[in-house]
């Protein structure tokens, strides 16, 4: 069975920026998008990444439910388009499916793998986009999303420019054998 990949706001905004949504079709066949996060993505004012979502919902890359409509279980501590995505992958789960999140913020993709969701984001699918020929360059990439205003940590960033050896020489970091635990993911896969 396909794994089922639901997107929250902030890594579509991030990858709209840099022209990266076309890559998702090529990594992941279909992103699914709840209504509270289309909305929290669509506001009509023309923010940045906003045209190029807009055109990706209407070319069916990106796929919106507004039929998802689970009441439970709730995140008072999230917004509203974060905890819809985690609630539709924790039902989702319960059906069956094999889910896969994309999320940046970190208290979020915490409370998403507290639920034993699979969790990813934004610097991942560049990783992955370098490593299946998407792109030429990951440090590119990283480059304009942080021009943009992408915080990230840059010891994630060193991780993936590892991962996909464009690491500049004296670049590569000490690695402690206790740093590797938990959510970082190989940018070898997108998960």
């Amino acid at each position: 069975m396909d794994r089922f990949v639901l997107s929250d706001a902030a890594p579509l905004i991030c990858l709209a920026q840099v022209d990266g949504l076309r890559w998702l079709r090529k990594l992941f066949s279909h992103v699914h998008l709840t209504r509270e996060v289309r909305d929290e993505v669509l506001t009509g004012l023309g923010k940045p990444g906003e045209e190029a979502v807009a055109l990706a919902i209407e070319r069916r890359l990106l796929r919106v439910h507004p039929e998802w409509n689970w009441p439970e279980p709730q995140f008072p501590s999230l917004g509203k388009g974060e905890a819809s995505c985690i609630r539709a992958a924790i039902n989702l789960k319960k059906t069956g499916r094999d889910c896969l999140l994309l999320l940046d913020d970190r208290e979020d993709r915490r409370v998403a793998s507290s639920a034993t969701i699979v969790v990813t984001g934004t610097a991942a699918v560049v990783g992955a986009a370098k490593q299946t020929g998407l792109i030429p360059s990951a440090r590119d990439v990283f480059d304009q999303l942080q021009q943009s205003g992408f915080r990230i940590s840059e010891a994630i960033v060193q991780g993936i420019l590892e991962g996909v050896g464009e690491a500049k020489s004296g670049e590569q970091r000490t690695r402690k054998p206790s740093a590797r635990r938990g959510k970082k993911r190989s940018p070898k896969s997108p998960e």
